[in-house]
């Protein structure tokens, strides 16, 4: 009876799997993805806004990320001085100011 059994018994040949590389294409292609849609757009916003905070001049009409509206009187380094009002002046970061109000075009 054991004869019988070794005899049925044949080693199975190991089959041929999957190639591995193929299991990590899914796994590139997401990062490829990732890359395109979220990390270039926070990039290109980042050097957009250093290219803002460099352009800044005294003159220049601001918005800051608050929401306060007013014009530079003052550049320093690393801060600037905003004029809100009259008599009211902040000092604030450079970093602060989120966008230039584009000069009206002249209506004439």
């Amino acid at each position: 009876m054991l004869a019988i059994f070794l005899a049925q018994a044949h080693p199975a040949a190991p089959a041929a799997g999957p190639n591995p590389l193929a299991s990590f294409v899914p796994i590139i292609l997401i990062f490829v993805i990732m890359y395109f849609v979220l990390l270039r757009p926070q990039m290109r916003r980042q050097k957009e806004q250093q290219r803002l905070i460099a352009g800044l001049k005294t003159g220049d009409r601001v918005v800051t990320a608050s929401g306060i509206h007013g014009m530079i009187t003052n550049v320093k380094e690393t801060t600037v001085t905003v004029k809100v009002a009259d008599n009211v002046k902040l000092e604030m970061e450079k970093s602060a100011i989120s966008a230039v109000a584009k000069p009206e075009a002249v209506k004439g």
